[in-house]
């Protein structure tokens, strides 16, 4: 670049977060109860317009080479069992995750100058589960689930639109659609459990749920 714009410089983009803090005294016992406050506060902000799909997570993972891939998901369920999110079985995120299980999440709630990471390991969901949630979809998205062969390589538009009509004559609004053998869940069971918490000055709050053997957690403070 020539010319400098101040405003689009992104070393110069500063906010200030607020003085509101996160203390060990206030965490609830558990993460996913911790998860919950916090995810209830969440939707409580897009209710009034302040924060947009409460429920999206970015989703990484890793090939076996540890090549790893990023992408914008939205979080279907949650559970003292884990997160889960349901996708296309052929997809890159699934073939990553069948040669490694290891997974983050990360729900970037910046109007509310929150950040929750997870680490964990995931796992499919059963059959009888991954029905159950599709059968709540609206008819487009179940046949959308068919007519996309999610991550592989689509030559023009027009193909994908023309898969997709086939299928809504195929299964008109109100017949039942039967859930794509490919498709389904994977849960996240939590490793740990990072929930950040924006203040002044860059002297953030961060504590981190750990995973003890005995089935307990440690909570850690970390330094922003």
């Amino acid at each position: 670049m020539t010319d400098h714009d101040p405003i689009l410089d992104p070393a110069a983009m500063r906010k200030r977060y607020r003085n509101e803090g996160l203390d060990e005294n206030d965490l609830a016992a558990r993460p996913m109860d911790q998860f919950a406050r916090w995810f209830k506060q969440a939707v409580q902000a897009a209710v009034q317009g302040v924060v947009y799909e409460p429920n999206a997570m970015v989703v990484s993972t890793a090939d076996a080479e540890g090549r790893p891939s990023s992408r914008t998901v939205l979080l279907k369920q949650y559970d003292e069992q884990g997160f889960v999110f349901y996708t296309n079985y052929d997809s890159r995120k699934a073939r990553d995750l069948a040669a490694n299980p290891y997974v983050s999440l990360t729900f970037p709630w910046h109007p509310m100058a929150r950040q929750i990471v997870v680490t964990g390991v995931a796992r499919r969901t059963g059959r009888d589960e991954t029905a159950a949630y599709f059968r709540t979809r609206p008819h487009g998205s179940q046949l959308g689930a068919w007519a996309s062969a999610q991550s592989s390589v689509l030559y023009t538009r027009a193909d994908l639109e023309a898969s997709y009509e086939e299928l809504k004559a195929r299964y008109p609004e109100g017949e039942q659609v039967p859930v794509p053998p490919n498709w389904g869940g994977f849960r996240i069971a939590p490793q740990a459990v990072e929930f950040w918490q924006g203040r002044e000055n860059r002297l953030h709050d961060r504590l981190r749920y750990v995973a003890e053997p005995d089935g307990s957690w440690r909570v850690e403070r970390l330094s922003p």
